[in-house]
């Protein structure tokens, strides 16, 4: 399913794109050129139908910034070549030095400091063929259907990203694969119905084949257990997180509050809490696609920046937040490798990549000793905040109940928390040696501009409001 080389397509533009970038700078003190050419197919299977489809982040094509007389313009093509880079050079001419009804940008030159490299990581594991996946998907959802599992779907995503960035001073280009493998589950009972997922990334396309018993399994053992679950009693709990719902914590409480774009626009209130107290001691939080391997482990971002790991909350302390150049360039500030597309189509914003809270030195084991009563929350469904006033809402796939120590065996479905960032962050009293970053997602900004993302962490006990 991968070529394990970069993109040939992008290789032999790359001339060309290099002629366009000398004809811009003739007229602009910034230019620069992104291409892409991202192929991800999805195979995915259930009882009755099989399909094998391009997914949404597959695409082709270049665009090119400036930085204009009052702001940065961009322009994107799906095709640049000799026919068509004369009369692309006049259209961002026009477009660049017109007047435009948007606030003109308040920012210095972004960045150009000189570097040619070229990154590879390829999948050093056994390559499968498509038609080698769609048997083994088959064979292993069959062979779970039964009176009450009574559909399964299962899906390998196979992803292969290809990008080049050249400017003035810059060309480097990169290329990496990911994985991702999804499994949902069905379940009834007479006339009740529950459904069981589990998703998980992978750097290698063998490691996802040989977890596909165990991600089956487990979507199964999840949509027959929540047939007996609970509603929930609403109060304030002492809970322990699994690293799923660590990540969904750390992504949705300082992720996008911390994302500098907001900065610029007085929409984030983590901006008046640099060097300031905003959590337990005990927590450390980072985010970069250079901070560990995942699905958002890119070599550059967007903007030509080199991938980095961000330490955001140092022992409670919020030390710094995450930026794409413009943002860097607006603020006064390094840009920490952050500015991420959906696609050569859309505008640059500083998201998020690999988020998470570090490991802490308690074992889990002593941590659900502790709990008098409470309950041990598991898989992420959603989640939403607020960072202009720090609310926050997460939503949990289930609960299990603590007692003394002890599990009792009830199970709480859907657990939803809410509160205050701080108030959460700050009631953090313990955090596990285990570790674990999921990376089979997206995150959207604002309900669109989705990006592959991965959260997660240590488990964590807290004190929360369930509602």
């Amino acid at each position: 399913m991968y070529n394990n080389k970069f993109s040939s397509y992008l290789t032999k533009k790359k001339k060309i794109v290099k002629t366009l970038v000398d004809k811009l700078s003739n007229s602009f003190e910034y230019v620069s050129v992104l291409g892409t050419d991202v192929k991800s197919t999805r195979i995915r299977v259930d009882k009755k139908v099989t399909n094998v489809t391009p997914s949404s982040i597959s695409e082709s094509g270049f665009v090119v910034k400036v930085k204009g007389k009052e702001t940065y313009f961009e322009y994107s093509i799906n095709e640049i070549d000799e026919k068509n880079v004369d009369s692309i050079v006049e259209k961002i001419l026009d477009g660049a030095n017109k007047k435009h009804s948007v606030t003109p940008v308040k920012a210095g030159l972004i960045e150009d400091e000189p570097m040619k490299k070229n990154f590879v990581r390829k999948d050093n594991g056994r390559l499968y063929q498509e038609d080698e996946i769609i048997s083994i998907l088959k064979e292993k959802v069959l062979s779970n259907i039964d009176d009450v599992a009574i559909n399964i779907i299962a899906s390998i995503e196979c992803n292969e990203y290809n990008k080049m960035f050249i400017s003035k001073n810059k060309e480097l280009t990169q290329y990496y694969t990911w994985t991702n493998s999804q499994a949902f589950t069905t379940t009834r009972r007479d006339s009740k119905f529950q459904n069981g997922y589990s998703g998980n990334g992978y750097a290698r396309l063998e490691d996802a084949i040989n977890d596909l018993d165990k991600n089956i399994g487990y979507s199964k053992e999840i949509g027959i257990m929540l047939l007996d679950a609970e509603t929930p009693v609403p109060g304030v709990y002492d809970v322990i997180t699994a690293p799923s719902i660590t990540g969904l914590i750390v992504h949705e409480a300082f992720g996008h509050g911390v994302e500098m774009d907001m900065y610029v626009k007085d929409r984030a209130k983590s901006k008046e809490y640099i060097n300031k107290e905003v959590a337990s001691s005990l927590v450390n939080m980072h985010d970069g696609a250079a901070a560990t391997l995942s699905s958002a482990s890119y070599f550059f971002d967007d903007d030509g920046v080199l991938a980095q790991d961000t330490k955001i909350i140092e022992n409670g302390i919020l030390r710094r937040g995450i930026s794409d150049a413009l943002s860097a360039a607006e603020l006064g500030t390094k840009p920490t490798g952050n500015g991420r597309r959906e696609s050569y189509k859309r505008k640059a914003y500083t998201r998020m990549t690999n988020t998470f809270f570090e490991k802490g030195t308690s074992s889990l084991d002593d941590m659900i000793k502790s709990i008098k009563h409470g309950y041990m929350i598991f898989d992420t469904d959603n989640g939403m905040e607020d960072p202009k006033s720090w609310g926050i809402q997460c939503t949990a796939a289930y609960g299990k109940e603590i007692k003394d120590g002890e599990f009792t065996g009830k199970v709480i479905a859907p657990v939803v928390m809410s509160g205050y960032v701080i108030d959460l962050l700050e009631s953090i009293t313990a955090i596990s040696t285990d570790f674990k970053v999921i990376g089979s997602g997206s995150c959207g900004k604002g309900y669109k501009e989705w990006v592959r993302v991965s959260d997660g962490g240590a488990c964590l006990k807290a004190r929360v409001k369930i509602g």
